[in-house]
């Protein structure tokens, strides 16, 4: 694959320790188990729900501070949603970022991930250009592992995805992934797009003196307007996908258990009931 017309590559390999600039793009999810969806518009509900930073945000978070310790440079975190997700920029700059971007505006509620990554591309060309975009592999809301590619995409930048470990040496990335049959090991020069599904490393927990300065750095807000983002291409109108039906899953099966018999009746119980069923 050949990237050399994105804007990106311009800038080359030069000085990397000194220029490397890390974009890291993190989201406000429901705490897992309190998910709820609206029936009518299949969107999820966050109103008085328990919200948390997403779970594999926070490897993304960790590789990216990872990179940044090796070889210098910057780290800025972005997020998409309702002005409550400003905590989850907090928790971001507390494990390593200088700046958080909030993109927040009510005429961008409700986009799937297509809106949303031209969304974020057109917000990450605004304050780029990045060496290196981190996401987590995927939301546990949405679940869908779609924005980090098409972010991508939009941006023309190749993706690596299933990510665990990043190391540097001399200036060539060894990005190592998760594959079907084990694991994948590609050498890599920025600038690309990194999806993380976790670490290999333990997530080092953010000091009093790294919270102190998460709550004194001060969030930049945008919205459409300020991102020069026509409305007709985002929200509910400019998603070309759309949830059609939400079902709650009814788990009807009732199990027969066994007990204080011989092993011999038991086994012929187990035979006739498979038996009846068809299965033997």
């Amino acid at each position: 694959m050949k990237f050399k017309n994105n804007q990106y590559f311009n800038q080359g390999m030069q000085n990397l320790s000194k220029t490397c600039r890390i974009a890291v793009c993190v989201k406000q999810v429901p705490e897992i188990g309190e998910a709820r969806i609206n029936p009518e518009t299949g969107t999820l509900e966050r109103s008085g729900v328990p919200l948390t930073i997403n779970p594999l945000d926070v490897a993304a978070l960790q590789i990216a501070r990872l990179i940044k310790e090796e070889i210098g440079g910057e780290m800025a975190a972005f997020s998409m949603g309702p002005i409550s997700s400003e905590r989850v920029l907090r928790d971001a700059i507390a494990w390593g970022c200088q700046l958080g971007y909030l993109i927040s505006d009510p005429r961008l509620a409700a986009s799937d991930t297509y809106a949303t990554s031209y969304i974020l591309s057109k917000t990450l060309q605004k304050f780029g250009p990045w060496d290196i975009i981190v996401f987590g592999e995927r939301a546990i809301d949405g679940d869908t592992g779609q924005v980090g590619p098409e972010v991508a995409a939009f941006l023309d930048l190749p993706v690596f995805s299933y990510v665990t470990e990043v190391v540097v040496e001399k200036e060539t990335f060894h990005i190592t992934r998760m594959i079907e049959r084990g694991w994948q090991i590609i050498k890599a020069r920025p600038p690309f797009v990194l999806t993380v599904s976790r670490g290999k490393n333990a997530v080092r927990v953010p000091t009093l003196k790294d919270k102190i300065r998460a709550h004194e750095t001060p969030i930049v807000k945008l919205d459409a307007t300020a991102l020069g983002i026509a409305t007709s291409r985002v929200g509910l109108e400019g998603s070309p996908t759309r949830v059609q039906k939400v079902e709650k899953v009814q788990v009807t099966r009732k199990g027969t258990l066994l007990r204080d018999q011989s092993p011999k009746t038991m086994a012929l119980a187990f035979k006739k009931f498979l038996e009846e069923r068809g299965l033997l």
